[in-house]
């Protein structure tokens, strides 16, 4: 009985092992794949081969997102074309797979490594086994059937890795693109609306961390606003760069096993599903090798991080203190700020911001050697191109959201501080150049130099200006050239 028993449970466990894997072959041979797997052979090798990141390529929708939505714009270009389905029997499915993967049903069969050889080979691959095995599902095949729809010959027709790839890449740094911008516009908002509140709370400029001359606390969170943007222009900008694309160059831009008219057709495709003005490049091959658009847009990055890192700055020198440091502003208490002593709390959003810059720096140095170190007519350094300007582009999303909600939305003003430093600060004297002149303007400044005293001080004591005398000359409109 006991034989009986072993028996069956080894043909339970053999029977229960076949339902499991399915076999799939390529130019190295068979290979088991999991059953309910819709990716295949080749992304299954590169899940082994490239253990090496916490980044996979799942981890970024909008790259996900910009693979289903070029590889559908080829399958329509092919089949508007003539050639891929004539008969429209599996058109359908494959469209209906495309934006499936387009609309994130399918992220979790992206487990790539982000950094990657080969040039985005697996990645390509893994979306088009992917496509061609969901597209079997919906015609009612089993996984692997590949007589069907076959991830070269029909999802794959008329590109290869070296067009779809950067193609997807760029496609995904715009949908990207325009969420940085929306998070960077909400805090523009932020700071004019702070701008706003502060406009009649007069303080001292400084300028190299000297005394200067007044100004409003609602000017320098003006300032801010301002200064970010620049900033989305800039972002609109290098966009365009990414429309240039070369679909339609296959390997190295001479669109060999391309569709003729393939190029236009795509690029058309493209252009209705994105919204955006995407064309062919005048020189696939040219194209095909240059890393230009990238390098321009981490650029842009850069900018806006350089900008963000030093807004954040200035934020921690206002707020410091609160009784040793400048403290004419307060933010938002996050969280204790030490182990060990009691009631500090630090400034941890724009600290966290300054962080986030300093990344965003080196993603675009390492964007930078990657752009010029491709040989000849391919660069098989994309992948890490697409990790650094993805990350750059997610974090500063992610930050510029963080710094508005936690952090600029809830600034206050300590106007009482504002108003002493103001009194107090020889800075004020330029003031009152007009109405004293110079000569007794200088004698002031050296006097308050001298004892300590504040000129506003002086010129009480001396009995040089009248209260309301001072009050018009403060008025923060007349002292600060607002209208």
């Amino acid at each position: 009985m006991k034989k009986i028993i072993l028996a069956l449970s080894i043909i339970l466990t053999v029977t229960l092992s076949a339902q499991q894997f399915r076999t799939e072959k390529d130019l190295l041979g068979e290979k088991k794949i999991p059953a309910d797997a819709y990716y295949g052979v080749q992304a299954a090798r590169a899940m082994e081969n490239f253990k090496i990141s916490h980044y996979k390529v799942s981890d970024f929708r909008e790259f996900v997102k910009a693979l289903g939505l070029v590889k559908l714009a080829a399958a329509r270009a092919n089949h508007k074309l003539g050639a891929l389905d004539k008969e429209n029997k599996i058109m359908p499915a494959i469209e209906k797979a495309c934006k499936d993967v387009m609309d994130g049903k399918y992220d979790n069969q992206f487990e790539i490594d982000m950094i990657q050889g080969g040039a985005g080979t697996s990645t390509n691959m893994a979306a088009n086994e992917v496509i061609a095995n969901v597209a079997l599902e919906y015609l009612g095949k089993p996984k692997g059937d590949y007589h069907t729809v076959e991830p070269h010959d029909h999802i794959n027709m008329s590109q290869s890795t070296n067009d779809f790839y950067p193609t997807a890449i760029k496609v995904a740094f715009i949908l990207e693109n325009q969420n940085l911008i929306k998070e960077l516009e909400s805090l523009i908002s932020a700071f004019d609306a702070k701008g706003k509140e502060f406009d009649n709370i007069l303080k001292m400029g400084r300028t190299e961390l000297q005394d200067a001359v007044p100004m409003t606390l609602g000017q320098e969170f003006h300032a801010f606003a301002n200064q970010l943007r620049g900033e989305v222009k800039s972002l609109k900008d290098a966009e365009k760069y990414l429309y240039v694309v070369n679909m339609g160059g296959t390997a190295i831009g001479t669109k060999l096993n391309a569709v003729p008219g393939f190029p236009q057709a795509c690029a058309d495709e493209l252009s209705k599903l994105t919204g955006k003005k995407i064309v062919p490049a005048k020189d696939l091959i040219a194209a095909t090798s240059d890393m230009q658009s990238f390098v321009i847009y981490s650029s842009a990055l850069r900018s806006l991080a350089v900008k963000l890192s030093k807004i954040a700055s200035d934020l921690i020198l206002l707020t410091s203190g609160p009784r040793t440091g400048f403290f004419e502003i307060n933010l938002p208490k996050m969280q204790p700020g030490s182990s060990i002593m009691p009631g500090k709390v630090n400034p941890v959003i724009p600290e966290m911001m300054n962080l986030i810059a300093f990344r965003v720096l080196g993603n675009d140095v390492t964007v930078s050697f990657c752009a010029h170190s491709g040989q000849l007519q391919l660069n098989a350094y994309e992948p890490m191109i697409a990790l650094a300007v993805l990350e750059s582009q997610q974090i500063l999303t992610n930050g510029m959201k963080t710094l508005n909600e936690k952090c600029v939305a809830g600034i206050t003003a300590n106007e009482d501080v504002c108003k002493s430093y103001i009194e107090k600060s020889i800075g004020i004297v330029t003031a009152l150049n007009p109405v004293l002149g110079y000569d007794k303007a200088t004698e002031l400044a050296a006097e308050a130099l001298k004892t300590g005293k504040g000129i506003l001080e002086l010129v009480r004591e001396k009995n040089l200006l009248t209260e309301e005398q001072i009050k018009e000359i403060l008025d923060p409109k007349k002292m600060t050239g607002q209208e």
